[in-house]
């Protein structure tokens, strides 16, 4: 990318966009536009080839059988591989997550290959579903204040050794792994179970993606008083008792 212009990319929205996961595009696009950035925004359908010369590829949650067909189509694809292989940053949320790993449990109950762009395999859980808020510490290395976010998922997700976890949980189950684990991560590619949308509550994880897109250490400092209000107002309802 050049230094005033960022090409981001909204994979399958019409397929994988449950809960209101598509804002998290919305957050990376005017963060980036609100620190003098030129965006392209490219929502890709899954009747579209996959662009491989994007910045930063967004994908989110969506049910059983479309998670399926998305895993499909981007495995025949390729271009999601390539597109990280020319050095792109992938964030992915719940089915998207589960599609980025080696291995899920789809609709028909059968195991179904992933992309392996994340070393992770998710397992179809068998006791209750993980649905609730969530506050998590992300990995300290990552440098992010505590996250807060929304899950609502069957899968149970084991971190093979070259992944990350992204975050653990203080509330909330997480990878439903029970070691606290949320998410997993690698140098580029990234995974959670997080809805919310995931950045509109913590828009410091858009921020993470540009300053990783951009190779730079440190953005522009912008007015994040509304979204320091959303955040601390979520913070505070999920450990209000009940």
């Amino acid at each position: 990318m050049s230094d005033n212009s960022l090409r981001l990319v909204w994979v399958y929205p019409d397929l994988l966009s449950t809960y209101g996961d598509q804002g998290n595009a919305l957050v990376v696009e005017r963060r980036a536009r609100q620190r003098g950035l030129d965006v392209q925004r490219v929502d890709v359908r899954s009747d579209q080839p996959i662009p491989t010369s994007g910045d930063i590829y967004l994908i989110g949650g969506g049910e059983d059988r479309p998670q399926r067909l998305a895993a499909e189509r981007l495995l025949r694809d390729g271009g999601l591989e390539r597109a990280v292989s020319n050095g792109a940053i992938v964030f992915s949320v719940c089915a998207g997550y589960q599609i980025l790993g080696k291995e899920f449990v789809n609709d028909q109950g059968q195991r179904q290959e992933g992309l392996g762009l994340l070393d992770v395999v998710t397992v179809r859980g068998e006791g209750e579903r993980c649905v609730g808020d969530v506050l998590a510490d992300i990995d300290p290395r990552l440098g992010l204040p505590q996250l807060t976010g929304f899950e609502n998922h069957q899968g149970v997700t084991h971190l093979g050794p070259t992944a990350k976890p992204f975050a653990r949980v203080s509330m909330g189950r997480g990878n439903g792994t029970g070691d606290g684990t949320e998410g997993a991560y690698n140098d580029t590619v990234f995974g959670t179970y997080m809805h919310g949308p995931v950045m509109a509550r913590n828009p410091q994880i858009a921020d993470l993606l540009l300053k990783l897109a951009l190779d730079v250490n440190a953005l522009p400092a912008i007015d994040d008083r509304w979204y320091e209000a959303l955040r601390a107002e979520r913070i505070a309802t999920a450990t209000q008792p009940a």
